[in-house]
């Protein structure tokens, strides 16, 4: 089992083992989860569910899907253009 020891700043070094297994790299940053008498360490950043209601909503009211798809659709249908008339291959 890999150990590390406690500097008197409360730092330590990830074993490599460690690091290689979560696949971190130098300033990525880890998560620790106390778990009755132990501590699981995880790589962090991959749950965006942290970022929800970060930016608020910049004074508007929030947009549902449909609304979003209805506006994609409508930017979609405005981007195709027919071809204009006299200018076509006989």
């Amino acid at each position: 089992m890999p150990t590390s020891k406690l500097t008197s700043r409360g730092q330590t070094t990830i074993p490599k083992r460690i690091r290689e297994a979560l696949g971190l790299q130098p300033g990525d940053r880890v998560e620790f989860t106390l778990k009755e008498d132990r501590v699981l360490l995880r790589r962090a950043g991959a749950d965006l569910s942290s970022l929800d209601g970060m930016l608020g909503h910049l004074g508007q009211e929030p947009v549902s899907i449909e609304d979003m798809n209805e506006a994609i659709q409508e930017s979609a249908s405005e981007t195709v253009r027919a071809p204009e008339a006299g200018g076509g291959e006989a």
